[in-house]
């Protein structure tokens, strides 16, 4: 069949550690820690002090710009620590769990009965509101605003990402049950699959499908939104996690909060790398003893994948929204005459200034080293290639470095989020951060326009 949409730029990474189709069970530790900086623009409010008894499911903390939207504990026990920083800004909570899970319950009318206000109501009062974020400026959706369409992206082609439908494998009837309240507070629901996709995503009902064909960042729900209803000046898309639909689906069904997480452990540094079931908040020190690698070894841990992940460390925690732990070498070492090609085949680079070209299907074992510092800007293309969306890359990038408000509106801010500049972060031999451009770029959006 082919695809609805074709996507001709971009670039595959092929970095070694793929994970195999195996899912394990994590041990797990019994403390559980959430950061609020997961949850871009807010600023918590608690609701719970220190040594404090929770619930499962019980409200911790609140938005201090919205307080409808609650933020809640993935475990039953007592919050411990609220560790601070500057100007005491919440930088972490840390929970001890009982490992009893006593949660709290929800009672509400069968979905078929519900209205939109009540379905939001109940989104909201049970944490689960936060795993919808709004397009532009990426971050937690406004229950106030009505959107113009809710985006699913059924797969993803980042580096090592996780797979969509092996996620999904046991949680087809959530899946399918959080699509059907998800159509209870939009008109639209996008589901997005690949050009050949023959996984059950095809035949989900009460959604549209779009077929894309493209190589990263076509999974990216930027770039689908982009192809499919581009957001105009004054409109709003929402969009959410494949995996976060189900769990809404098992809110509904269950009456409770489930803080389940399914992560793919990825890299080259791995000896095993596999799926393992855990939940948000646990430690990462499990998984990384049971994937066989050193946490004591220099190592970049990274929550998300590996070109818009956060980084984090071996006495981290599980991000609130990602599915991949990806781990890398630290490229701390500097390599002699870097720049020639006759390099025994290890480096990879999307020009032919190294040999990789001639090795189409080789897989390499990278790391984080830059190879090189942060230099001018300079016309080469190479942004353009990798950005399969109808913006000027640089240009947007430049107006948002002198905060040039109505030049990043006329150049397509509305549309893109961090992580749609990942690929430029890599691509670009400037070695500019694009990303935090990009973020700050829209913090003055919110700030200045609304």
């Amino acid at each position: 069949m082919s695809a609805d949409i074709t996507l001709r730029k971009g670039l595959t990474i092929p970095l070694k550690g793929e994970a195999s189709l195996v899912l394990k069970t994590s041990k797990l530790t019994d403390e559980y820690t959430l950061y609020p900086d997961d949850f871009h623009g807010v600023v918590p409010k608690m609701l719970v002090k220190e040594g404090e008894p929770v619930l499962l499911g019980q409200p911790i903390f609140f938005s201090k710009a919205n307080p409808e939207i609650q933020f809640v504990s993935p475990v039953s026990g007592t919050l411990t620590k609220i560790v601070r920083g500057a100007k005491r800004k919440i930088l972490a909570l840390t929970l001890k769990s009982d490992e009893r899970d006593k949660a709290v319950t929800h009672k509400f009318p069968a979905v078929d009965a519900l209205d939109a206000d009540s379905v939001k109501s109940q989104l909201l009062g049970s944490g689960c509101w936060p795993f919808i974020k709004q397009r532009p400026y990426d971050v937690i959706a406004n229950p106030e605003h009505t959107p113009k369409g809710i985006f699913i992206t059924g797969f993803s082609t980042a580096p090592l990402a996780a797979d969509i439908p092996f996620l999904l494998e046991n949680q087809q009837k959530d899946f399918q049950h959080g699509i059907d309240v998800l159509n209870k507070i939009t008109s639209k629901v996008h589901l997005t699959v690949p050009a050949k996709d023959t996984t059950f995503l095809s035949s989900v009902s009460g959604v549209e499908i779009h077929r894309i064909k493209g190589i990263h960042p076509a999974g990216n729900v930027g770039v689908q939104i982009h192809h499919i209803d581009a957001i105009n000046a004054g409109e709003v898309a929402w969009t959410i996690n494949a995996e976060d639909v189900a769990r809404i689906g098992r809110f509904f069904t269950t009456g409770t909060f489930d803080p389940s997480r399914t992560i793919a452990a990825v890299g080259p540094v791995l000896v095993s790398p596999c799926y393992f079931k855990t939940r948000i908040g646990a430690s990462v020190a499990p998984i990384l003893e049971a994937v066989g690698v050193d946490a004591n070894s220099q190592i970049r841990i990274i929550n998300g994948d590996v070109l818009s992940g956060k980084a984090t460390h071996a006495d981290g925690s599980i991000g609130y929204y990602n599915n991949t732990l990806s781990v890398l070498a630290e490229g701390n070492h500097y390599r002699m005459f870097g720049w020639l090609p006759f390099v025994g085949g290890k480096i990879f680079s999307m020009s032919r200034t190294s040999l990789s070209w001639l090795f189409p299907k080789r897989n390499y074992a990278l790391d984080t080293n830059m190879n090189g510092e942060e230099r001018a800007l300079v016309v080469t293309g190479e942004m353009e290639r990798v950005l399969p969306m109808d913006i000027l890359p640089m240009q947007l990038l430049k107006e948002c470095m002198v905060q040039n408000i109505e030049k990043m509106e006329a150049l397509g801010i509305y549309e893109v989020a961090p992580e749609d500049f990942a690929l430029i972060d890599y691509a670009s031999t400037s070695k500019i951060e694009a990303q935090a451009i990009i973020r700050e770029a829209l913090d003055l959006m919110i700030k200045e326009v609304g």
